[in-house]
């Protein structure tokens, strides 16, 4: 998962998708500002391609980002220069630093595979939490939610390609096994490959435990930009 195919046509699928990142960093800094106006330094957790983290830079002083996938933390280093980049394990890394907010976007925390897995993962997010610092997670979806047997199909294009996904999502116990073909048309023909992501069907009250052991007590929220809702957290 989340290799150098994946890391090229990622954010033109989820932006032909709708996904807008800076639009979700905003309502997100507005989530934390709520809670603590000072706000000025902000760690993303999975930052991926650094989408999100390139729109966080611009309206905190100071950025990082963690991220395990080489191809995706690749993507992030030549699109943010400036910005501290760690390639980890949400489960177990130390910065050496504290940040006024952590952030866990787009559902990564779901790719862990047991509950001691998301657990280690919030506690090591609060560990990077200043006193009064705010902890914003993204779930996957809860077991009461997911969907067994759905598809979905997009089709986006840019100058010099275009690209078909289609998923499949089926649930195997806790697990959601998604299953997503990309076809790839462009100048030297026709390619393809094959994802199969398995998320955990975590529930709100093993979310809500997490966060409560680790010292920040969270809510759940549902924004109008993300289905799978958010959890808001803070170190007292």
């Amino acid at each position: 998962m989340f290799g150098h195919d994946l890391a090229d046509v990622y954010e033109l699928v989820y932006r032909a998708r709708g996904k807008d990142w800076a639009a979700e960093a905003a309502e997100t800094t507005r989530l934390i500002r709520n809670q603590l106006p000072a706000a000025d330094s902000l760690l993303d957790v999975a930052c991926g391609t650094g989408a999100h983290l390139e729109a966080f830079d611009r309206l905190f002083a100071h950025t990082e980002g963690l991220e395990l996938s080489p191809a995706m933390l690749e993507r992030a280093a030549g699109r943010l220069p400036g910005v501290p980049l760690h390639q980890g394990d949400m489960r177990a890394f130390d910065l050496g630093r504290t940040f006024d907010a952590v952030v866990c976007l787009f559902t990564a925390i779901g790719y862990l595979r047991t509950v001691p897995d998301m657990r280690a993962a919030v506690a090591a997010m609060a560990r990077h939490l200043r006193p009064g610092g705010v902890l914003v997670v993204e779930p996957w979806w809860f077991p009461e939610r997911f969907l067994d047997g759905y598809v979905a199909g997009d089709l986006a294009s840019d100058e010099h390609r275009t690209v078909a996904r289609i998923s499949h999502s089926t649930r195997e116990g806790r697990t959601t096994r998604m299953e997503v073909r990309f076809v790839i048309g462009e100048a030297g023909g026709i390619r393809e490959f094959t994802e199969v992501d398995l998320l955990t069907l975590f529930t709100r009250d093993e979310y809500l435990a997490a966060f409560a052991d680790a010292g920040c007590p969270a809510e759940y929220v549902r924004p109008r930009w993300t289905a799978r809702g958010l959890f808001v957290a803070r170190r007292p």
